[in-house]
């Protein structure tokens, strides 16, 4: 039943994986041998493998071991971005501006189900981080949220909704706390 169900999610006209099945299957193996399991610790090598299935990747970012990206032909990465050992379910595009950073364990998650579907149909949403944007360990950014310029999610917290920017924002679900102020 569970499968049937799973299967059907996936064989939706209206959704596309944006790669074929062997280059999805290909990228699943390269993702376990040589990035998710550590056995790499070198940034230039994944942001190289990340770069040959299709991520837009900009320079000097930092990519730490042990990160999992469902599909990296969805990714985009701006100049001088962080991510740490994070899990990005990119059923749909999530673009990462310039001087941004995602932390440890933190998920962007844009796919989800309809609860209200007799089918729990399948719903899928960008995700942005804008430029300097912050979102902190264990934190969870959900389908079709942009966390604007320079925008904080703190530890643990999820946002449901755009976050506003130089803000920091902490909860579940994540509202605003205070101003993040810069100091230079």
């Amino acid at each position: 039943m569970l499968k049937t169900q799973l299967k059907k999610d996936f064989d939706r006209k209206d959704f596309d994986a944006g790669a074929s099945a062997l280059k999805i299957l290909t990228w699943y193996f390269v993702s376990v041998l040589f990035i998710r399991s550590g056995i790499i610790p070198f940034s230039t090598i994944i942001v190289f493998l990340l770069r040959l299935f299709g991520a837009k990747i900009g320079k000097d970012v930092r990519i730490k071991p042990g990160i999992y990206i469902h599909y990296p032909w969805k990714l985009n990465i701006g100049d001088h971005a962080w991510l740490a050992e994070c899990r990005i379910e990119n059923l749909e595009k999530v673009t990462i501006e310039a001087n941004a950073c995602v932390s440890q364990q933190a998920l962007l998650l844009t796919g989800n189900h309809n609860y209200t579907s007799v089918n729990f149909d399948l719903i899928v949403k960008p995700i942005v981080l804008e430029e300097g944007a912050w979102v902190g360990a264990n934190a969870t950014v959900c389908p079709g949220v942009t966390l604007k310029s320079h925008s904080v999610l703190t530890v643990g917290s999820v946002a449901t909704k755009d976050l506003e920017p130089y803000s920091i924002y902490q909860g579940n679900p994540a509202i605003k706390v205070k101003d993040r102020v810069i100091v230079t």
